[in-house]
């Protein structure tokens, strides 16, 4: 439960693990969370830790890390009072804002950034120019990024007027690729001025500010779990719900 698979090995592959005062070297290696001195980064793991869900506001300037070795501050400088071993699922830019989550749910977290299960994040990007219809629909279709291209996403121009100066865009995207959404503007000619993520599948960003953060409710939980895990029984209606939040701040701009 601290950590997915993939990122367990990670950790492990940097030498950042011990078990009972030794460096684990191998993976697969058996332990007893609730007799074993495991650490990370010198902290113990306790065998019985409680599993956090923080929706943070991340502001421009901070790096989405456990530590930096450049000594940048970091997300978790803004998680006082939390004591768990948490940490990003998935990453925004230092220069991008808006919504992250951290947990110390490994199976969750796994769910939510796999490709596969296609969870949605929503971005409002404020670029250079004002795309036309042709770019708009170049996004939509998918950008050639690295070779291979990206999914179909969900875009929208939200300030269409002539003379507006910048463009405003709402983006909806179901992967995460490395600085996705700023290579696909590039890509059209529009470079990001400004990015903010707003939405994490049915989570919003309301009434957050910059560098605060907040647990989840039962009810996001509840329907966050039943859009990584795919469980439709009375989902849509609170979906729907949740949504609400995440509309009125899309349309609103």
């Amino acid at each position: 439960g601290v950590a997915s698979r993939r990122a367990a090995e990670k950790l492990i592959a940097e030498g950042r693990v011990t078990l009972n005062g030794e460096t684990v070297r191998e993976m697969g290696t058996k332990a007893d969370p609730a007799r074993d001195d495991i650490r990370i980064d010198g902290r113990r793991l306790k065998g019985a830790e409680r599993l956090r869900y923080i929706l943070l506001y991340k502001p421009a300037g901070y790096v989405t890390t456990r530590s930096d070795p450049q000594r940048r501050p970091t997300v978790i400088d803004l998680l006082r009072g939390v004591k768990e071993y948490v940490y990003p699922v998935g990453r925004l830019d230092y220069d991008t804002e808006g919504l992250l989550l951290l947990t110390n749910d490994g199976e969750l977290a796994a769910r939510l950034t796999h490709p596969r299960h296609g969870v949605e994040r929503t971005y409002e990007a404020r670029v250079a120019g004002m795309p036309d219809d042709e770019a708009v629909d170049r996004l939509r279709r998918g950008i050639p990024l690295d070779g291979r291209k990206t999914l179909p996403a969900d875009v929208s121009l939200l300030n269409r007027r002539r003379g507006a100066g910048d463009g405003v865009l709402a983006i909806t995207i179901r992967e995460g690729r490395n600085r996705q959404v700023r290579r696909m503007l590039e890509a059209v000619g529009h470079p990001v001025k400004k990015l903010l993520r707003v939405g994490i599948g049915p989570l919003s960003d309301r009434g957050l500010k910059p560098g605060v953060w907040r647990e989840l409710t039962a009810q996001e939980l509840r329907v966050l779990k039943q859009t990584a895990f795919h469980e439709s029984a009375t989902r849509s209606d609170e979906v729907e719900k949740l949504k609400k939040w995440k509309s009125g701040k899309v349309s609103g701009q």
